[in-house]
Order: C-alpha cells, then sequence, then structure tokens
C-alpha cells in the first residue's frame, strides 16, 4: 500500500480552497435562464465529480500504482459533499415551489 504524503494532501486542500473562493455568484434580478443555465452547470459539476470519483475506486481497486487510498478517499468524499449539497438545493426549491402554489390568488 502506498504511503500517505500529507505535503500532497495540504496542497490539494488548498487548491481546493482557493478554486472554492473563486466562484463567482451571479447578482440578484439576472433572471430566469441565469439560474437555469447556473443550476445545470452545478448538476453537470456534482455529476463530473460523482464520476472522477467512481473511475477513481475503480482504478484503485484493479490495482493502478498511479491513484493512492488518500486521494480515492478525498474524491469519494468531495463527491458524497457536493451531491448532499445538491440534494438540500433541490429539497428548498421543492419546498419553495409547494409555498407558492399553496398561497392563495
Amino acid at each position: 500500500m502506498s504511503e500517505m504524503n500529507v505535503n500532497q494532501v495540504l496542497a490539494q486542500m488548498r487548491a481546493m480552497s482557493l478554486e472554492a473562493g473563486s466562484v463567482k455568484v451571479p447578482e440578484a434580478g439576472g433572471g430566469g435562464a441565469d439560474f437555469a443555465a447556473m443550476l445545470k452547470q452545478t448538476i453537470g459539476a456534482v455529476n463530473e465529480t460523482q464520476q472522477t470519483a467512481g473511475n477513481m475506486t475503480k482504478a484503485f481497486e484493479t490495482g493502478d500504482t498511479n491513484v493512492s487510498l488518500a486521494e480515492v478517499m478525498v474524491a469519494s468524499q468531495k463527491a458524497s459533499v457536493s451531491f448532499q449539497a445538491m440534494l438540500q438545493v433541490r429539497n428548498k426549491l421543492v419546498e419553495a415551489y409547494k409555498d407558492v402554489m399553496n398561497m392563495p390568488m
């Protein structure tokens, strides 16, 4: 089993932190098309993260020496967290939709 390089993991965490900090949120009042595009882009990013984690897991299980256990675990947790966040956003959207539909006209 390969030894986990702490410096490499810390460097990845710093890079992910910088990447997360550079994400720009569109301003309010942009319209429905912007929201739909942002939602589609987010779902695509979550799917890509899950695909990457799956591929890394498969590579590790088949004995690929280029993939360490630490990398697989980080990718899996990243995919899990992104999916859970997307699920919570979906739940809030459904809740908001139900609230709007229950408003008296």
